[in-house]
């Protein structure tokens, strides 16, 4: 996920130094694997070259929460904790207040590009959400994944321009 994520708008806004974009990116996407990896809703394809981290419905708060706080999140500076707790305030703000189904992660390396690793990643997770008669939710803060994220059913329902530009799609 460090290399899927290098210059995604979120994951630079939350940790902009690239110096220590690598350890803290490492310790925010362990932060929430191992979270949800007790869950049943973690998939992974081709050997981990591609992952959907998805939340059950009822289940979601906030990666900077206090209240669960690893210590890996706990051992980020300050100010980037800061930012995750602005983040995930207003994304989840956006949110619906019914269950649904959250994807929070979707990822493919560099390397497995255009081999649809994520759709089939992805799939697992709406499966689950439509046999739970749910819909299922993300974000996203790239614009280009707005069309990809079209592309596979999914449709922008709210837009939050605080912190940064970020698209909260439903399928």
């Amino acid at each position: 996920m460090v290399a899927a994520f290098e210059r995604d708008p979120v994951l630079r806004f939350l940790f902009p130094s690239d110096e220590d974009y690598p350890r803290h990116a490492a310790a925010f996407f362990g932060h929430l694997f191992d979270k949800r990896v007790g869950k049943g809703a973690i998939w992974t394809a081709d050997g981990g070259l591609a992952a959907a981290i998805w939340e059950p419905p009822g289940e979601d708060e906030p990666v900077a929460s206090a209240s669960k706080e690893s210590t890996a999140i706990a051992e980020l500076p300050g100010d980037a904790r800061e930012r995750m707790r602005r983040y995930d305030d207003a994304v989840h703000a956006a949110f619906p207040s019914r269950p649904y189904w959250y994807l929070g992660v979707l990822g493919t390396h560099p390397a497995a590009a255009g081999r649809r690793l994520g759709r089939t990643v992805m799939a697992e997770g709406l499966r689950r959400a439509a046999a739970d008669g749910l819909p299922a939710y993300l974000e996203t803060s790239t614009p280009g994944n707005v069309d990809l994220y079209r592309g596979a059913g999914w449709e922008v329902v709210a837009e939050v321009n605080d912190p940064l530009p970020i698209w909260i799609m439903q399928q």
